[in-house]
């Protein structure tokens, strides 16, 4: 073909997808209340998605008075109607996913997994001995919740990771080369403690339960994206500054956390993501070590902790709190691109009557233009604040942006204009946070749906 010139039909005109995915991501260092967000979501949705991780995210639904917590199914499994799916992106340890499956699948349509990676219990045994090792290299532990996910990830990169479809398709030859790769880690680690029979007797014993639930991940997206109209949900896990490619490395997770773990971890193409909605909770928390730069180490952080509740619901662990951080969030926003913020827990500054929002990073004095990826430089940060008038009163029960106080509503607002993206807030950090205060009663910028 001649430059410049065009074959009649050999460039055709690309047609707007019929289905889209919504999507739901953290953005700061997880925990910030998107379980919530995503059951809520949920309610009207056709498929929710997981698409990366693994059983170290921790997401709490209330219904009822019933509180469920989640690990590796989405969140969104309670809605009756919708189908969950597990992506290629997410290592899934057997045993984690049938108990979780055997206490909720039974209220919820069902769930497909995709055939693709596994996380053994020799990868949470490494992962225990990784982080003794580093924490006897001066205490340079990355604080990881030893569930697997690091040295699971690490298989898959090395190319002898072993996948769910090769369990449920020809257990002799998995069970072949389970064997090889546990004897890679026994060489490596020579105290690892490993019951290699008895993990092969209790996986064989997985395998006719699990063979109706496995398919091809991306047949399945495909289908369900080019198909009849379809409502379809997709639940990130960890959050955007735990990305192992964008995050505060190496004080991160093992998976792409922002907007691109959708496309690899579900094999959806860009053209087919729709609305991103980052969950922004209204202070900021961080569970494990790594630099936090708005930390309260002090009592405005201790009431924070306690009035929120905050704990891991992985770990156990208690959270590290501190004022908002602007400048982290607007970075999750250049990574994610979101279209609208939802505001989580403002009810927890209730009782303050000042609040402070970091605004500014300074280095020596100096303004740094951006979020720095040097944790060196981060852990040296000095924040600039804009302080704001607290409102003093209970926002438990609000359920619309005009009954909230005045001083609530310019905070969101502060939080919008400074980032430029639309939101909404609600607290639900209490026990009686109902499921049915629907969306759909909100007065709020930009209306969350699909």
């Amino acid at each position: 073909v001649k430059r410049g010139k065009l074959i009649p039909g050999l460039l055709r005109s690309h047609k707007e997808p019929r289905n889209k995915v919504t999507v739901v991501l953290g953005a700061q260092w997880g925990d910030e209340g998107k379980g919530k967000v995503v059951d809520l979501l949920a309610m009207d949705a056709d498929i929710v998605c997981r698409c990366q991780g693994g059983n170290n995210a921790g997401h709490t639904v209330v219904v009822d008075s019933v509180e469920y917590d989640f690990h590796l199914l989405p969140s969104g499994v309670l809605n009756k109607k919708a189908l969950s799916f597990i992506g290629n992106g997410v290592v899934i340890h057997l045993p984690g996913l049938f108990d979780e499956a055997e206490k909720n699948l039974q209220k919820g349509k069902g769930t497909r997994r995709s055939n693709r990676p596994g996380v053994f219990n020799f990868h949470q045994a490494v992962d225990g001995i990784q982080e003794q090792q580093r924490q006897q290299q001066g205490g340079k532990n990355l604080g990881t919740t030893k569930k697997g996910i690091g040295p699971a990830y690490s298989s898959k990169a090395a190319r002898n990771g072993l996948r769910i479809c090769d369990l449920v398709s020809d257990f002799p030859v998995f069970e072949e080369k389970f064997r090889v790769l546990a004897e890679h880690f026994l060489t490596m680690y020579p105290t690892l403690n490993l019951d290699v029979e008895g993990e092969l007797a209790q996986l064989k014993s997985y395998v006719v339960r699990l063979r109706p639930l496995v398919t091809d991940g991306v047949y399945f997206m495909h289908q369900a994206l080019t198909g009849p109209s379809k409502k379809i949900l997709v639940e990130g896990a960890n959050a955007a500054l735990l990305d192992i490619d964008f995050g505060t490395y190496p004080f991160v997770t093992s998976s792409n956390c922002t907007v691109g773990g959708v496309c690899t971890g579900l094999g959806v193409p860009p053209c087919h993501v729709g609305r991103v909605y980052g969950v922004v909770k209204a202070y900021t928390t961080r569970v494990g070590v790594g630099a936090f730069p708005t930390e309260q180490d002090n009592v405005t952080g201790e009431l924070l902790q306690s009035r929120g509740r905050e704990v891991g619901v992985t770990t156990g662990r208690k959270r590290r709190c501190g004022w908002l951080d602007l400048i982290l969030v607007r970075y999750a926003h250049m990574v994610n691109g979101f279209s609208a913020i939802a505001l989580t827990k403002l009810d927890i500054l209730d009782t303050l009557e000042e609040i402070k929002v970091g605004i500014m990073y300074k280095v020596d004095g100096e303004v740094l233009p951006s979020f720095p990826a040097n944790m060196d430089v981060l852990t040296r940060v000095k924040v600039d604040y804009k302080t704001l008038p607290g409102w003093c009163c209970s926002t438990e029960g609000v359920r619309s942006m005009e009954d909230l106080p005045p001083q609530a509503r310019d905070y969101v607002h502060f939080i919008e204009d400074f980032l430029q993206v639309p939101g909404r807030a609600r607290g639900s950090s209490q026990p009686e946070y109902h499921r049915y205060s629907t969306l759909k009663g909100l007065q709020r910028v930009y209306q969350l749906s699909f």
